[in-house]
């Protein structure tokens, strides 16, 4: 191989205001698309809270996270703050296009607990809000978080207690 050779099959970078940009050869367009395959494409895309699914065929399927996490409450009171699960992209940033159903249920329910409210909420802009859950026994919990084609998610352990008299 002549010297100098190598360097012809190296893309050429170049910075463009503050971007970086690739110039195109075959060499790149080949590890471009190999590294989108083998990171985003397919089932199992190895990106934490990605379950595979084909959402249509129109984008990955979200990653669920709660953003307010459960707190301990009464028997039969609202939680509160609002439990608030948010619908995030491949990328970590917040997905305010997904507007598909989020259901939240009782995941760890030892006691047969029923969990009370509106358990089924499409999203605004990225945030699925569950402002009246409510826990019908005393016990220790989690909860769930679901949408088409997304992982489930398990929220920090919360605590179901009885009123006590002031």
């Amino acid at each position: 191989m002549p010297a100098g050779s190598e360097l012809a099959e190296r893309p050429r970078v170049v910075w463009v205001g503050e971007k970086m940009r690739i110039a195109k050869s075959g060499l790149t367009r080949t590890l471009i698309t190999l590294v989108i395959s083998g990171c985003i494409g397919g089932q199992g895309s190895g990106l934490m809270g990605i379950a595979g699914g084909n959402n249509n065929g129109n984008k990955p399927p979200p990653v669920l996270g709660f953003f307010v996490q459960p707190n301990s409450a009464n028997v039969g009171q609202v939680i509160t703050p609002p439990v608030q699960v948010v619908t995030r992209d491949s990328l970590g940033g917040v997905d305010s296009s997904f507007t598909g159903t989020i259901t939240v249920a009782l995941a760890s329910n030892s006691t047969g607990a029923s969990l009370s409210g509106t358990t089924g909420v499409r999203p605004t802009n990225g945030i699925a809000s569950f402002p009246n859950l409510a826990v019908d026994k005393v016990g220790a919990y989690t909860l769930t978080a679901t949408a088409s084609g997304a992982a489930t998610v398990v929220s920090s352990a919360f605590s179901i207690t009885t009123v006590t008299a002031p």
